[in-house]
């Protein structure tokens, strides 16, 4: 994984990361060009933006934080792509007071419909980004994967909670305003006008594993990652994923 630097990070971005590096080469390929242009909506400190650049790819990075676009100018300065990422403070919603409408091979939405108002409207805006052809890289939180996690640190009501809450949130406390469905998310992205390419469960064991297994037992983060790529495209292991990853395409 050369192109996610830190080991224990890419546990719980490895099987994105391939998904979208295929989908990248792919139109890459399709549109005769070395570089796309990429943009990352929601992008904060850059975990996909810069390992996008190094493949060469142009992104501009879309963060309503000021704070994490300045580490993100950091960050991909310290990895010599300083000159191939551009960020822009706004939102998704209002994503084209700051960017351009169909100026974009790929779109990545990763970590932002859980928390914007009208996640349809996000997805609208992110499809409306896309050139005639171009990808979609939607990551949303899953509801499965609370129930089962709140379950198994012994809160069981609060499990319940999610298990029957139509935003898939487990009582007042809980930080994140809404999760998803497989089949939500895939019908947001097919709503929005494209074809629903591949969806992947994503940190299905990785945040249930403890810690201390994958840091001190000898190849036990390999066979973790392995474990996790092979479990993300089995629709059984969809419904328990901390987060669900559905790739759309638009056919030009």
């Amino acid at each position: 994984m050369s192109d996610q630097p830190r080991p224990r990070a890419s546990l719980r971005t490895a099987v994105v990361w391939e998904v979208l590096k295929e989908a990248l080469d792919r139109r890459a390929e399709e549109a005769g060009r070395d570089a796309l242009d990429v943009l990352d909506t929601g992008g904060g400190t850059g975990n996909f933006a810069v390992p996008a650049a190094r493949l060469g790819h142009r992104v501009t990075v879309v963060d309503p934080s000021p704070n994490a676009l300045f580490a993100l100018e950091r960050r991909a300065e310290e990895a010599g792509v300083a000159d191939r990422v551009r960020g822009v403070q706004g939102d998704i919603l209002g994503l084209f007071d700051v960017v351009d409408r169909g100026g974009y091979d790929a779109v990545l939405c990763h970590g932002v419909l859980e928390y914007v108002d009208e996640p349809a409207e996000g997805v609208r805006n992110a499809v409306a980004a896309l050139r005639e052809s171009g990808s979609l890289s939607l990551l949303a939180a899953g509801s499965g994967g609370a129930v089962l996690a709140r379950a198994l640190a012994g809160h069981f009501t609060e499990a319940r909670q999610a298990l029957t809450d139509p935003a898939g949130r487990w009582g007042d406390g809980d930080p994140v305003p809404r999760r998803f469905t497989s089949e939500q998310l895939s019908a947001l992205v097919a709503d929005a006008g494209l074809e629903v390419t591949s969806v992947h469960g994503v940190r299905v064991f990785a945040d249930l594993v403890p810690g201390v297994l994958v840091d001190t037992e000898p190849g036990a983060m390999e066979a973790l990652l392995k474990l996790e790529t092979a479990a993300a495209e089995l629709p059984a292991f969809h419904s328990v994923a901390t987060q669900l990853h559905v790739l759309g395409e638009r056919r030009g």
